[in-house]
């Protein structure tokens, strides 16, 4: 994550336009996927801080800077990769295994939100972050967080309204008997920490999920699922109620793990943008264990 030396070109804006348009006037030799391409590496900062939004309105006076060779600032880390970051928010996407933020028996424990913490500092020592919301330790996929609080609270207080998409996937045991269905129950936890349902109001906060089979085997399915709310563990509680739990969550009543994994990943997550208001639509692949469990005819 040092800095690597590079050739840069440095340009004053004298006109007002999106980021885009301004790198195509400037570099017409290139086209708009490998201008998209410099954004994507952070070759690209606007008054010295790398930018990937590529519809960023520039303003007179500001000034680009274009690295001809790697970027400066790059995070490499096994289990965490950037799929977006601007001068507000950065999307990542986890791997399972490693928590989202500390906990409090947890404190020590290297998570997402500490390795995004120090790539920032880096940066910029004044940089900071803020936890928007979380996905399980043991679920793979796309997670949001914020660089101030006002962002933070922005995203937080209108979450419903603005997250547009949130798609999992998840491999469970077996098929279940309806292809596309709709769970409502009432989620509590218990002391022991674990979440009970319940088809009764007042017993706990209503969760909803709808899911539906997109593949299948003899002894598993790959299924389409999507929040209407996010409660803990909700799509692993509702997927052990209708009898088809999620491969290896012993938890929630799996019996063996075939990928040494829970089957579960936060694949799509989309979003007005607090600042721009514009839509932010974010894909993931299938996890190549998921493809592999479910081509596996032997199973």
């Amino acid at each position: 994550m040092a800095a690597h030396s590079s050739k840069q070109v440095i340009l004053k804006v004298k006109e007002s336009m999106e980021l885009m348009d301004f790198l195509s006037i400037h570099f017409n030799g290139k086209s708009r996927n490998a201008c998209k391409s410099m954004l994507a590496h952070k070759q690209v900062c606007v008054n010295e801080k790398p930018i990937s939004q590529y519809n960023r309105l520039l303003q007179v006076n500001d000034t680009v800077t274009v690295s001809t060779g790697q970027a400066a600032y790059e995070l490499k880390h096994p289990k965490v990769k950037i799929v977006f970051e601007d001068d507000y928010l950065i999307v990542i996407e986890k791997s399972e295994g490693l928590l989202a933020v500390a906990t409090d028996d947890r404190k020590e424990e290297t998570t997402a939100f500490s390795i995004l913490f120090n790539y920032l500092k880096k940066k910029d020592s004044r940089n900071r972050l803020f936890v928007v919301h979380r996905i399980d330790r043991e679920t793979s996929g796309l997670i949001l967080f914020a660089k101030s609080k006002e962002i933070q609270l922005a995203l937080q207080e209108n979450w419903h309204r603005n997250v547009t998409e949130r798609v999992y996937l998840a491999v469970v045991e077996g098929t279940p008997r309806k292809e596309e269905d709709t769970i409502v129950s009432y989620l509590h936890e218990s002391k022991a920490l674990k979440i009970h349902s319940s088809p009764h109001d007042g017993q706990g906060q209503k969760a909803v999920t709808h899911y539906r089979v997109i593949r299948k085997n003899e002894r598993y399915s790959l299924l389409k699922v999507e929040l209407e709310t996010g409660r803990k563990n909700q799509i692993r509680v509702h997927a052990q109620e209708i009898g088809h739990p999620i491969v290896g969550d012993k938890k929630y009543g799996s019996s063996f793990s075939p990928m040494g994994r829970i089957g579960l990943h936060a694949q799509i997550l989309a979003f007005i943008h607090p600042v721009t208001k514009k839509i932010l639509r974010f894909e993931t692949a299938v996890p190549r264990k998921f493809n592999a469990l479910l081509s596996d005819r032997s199973c």
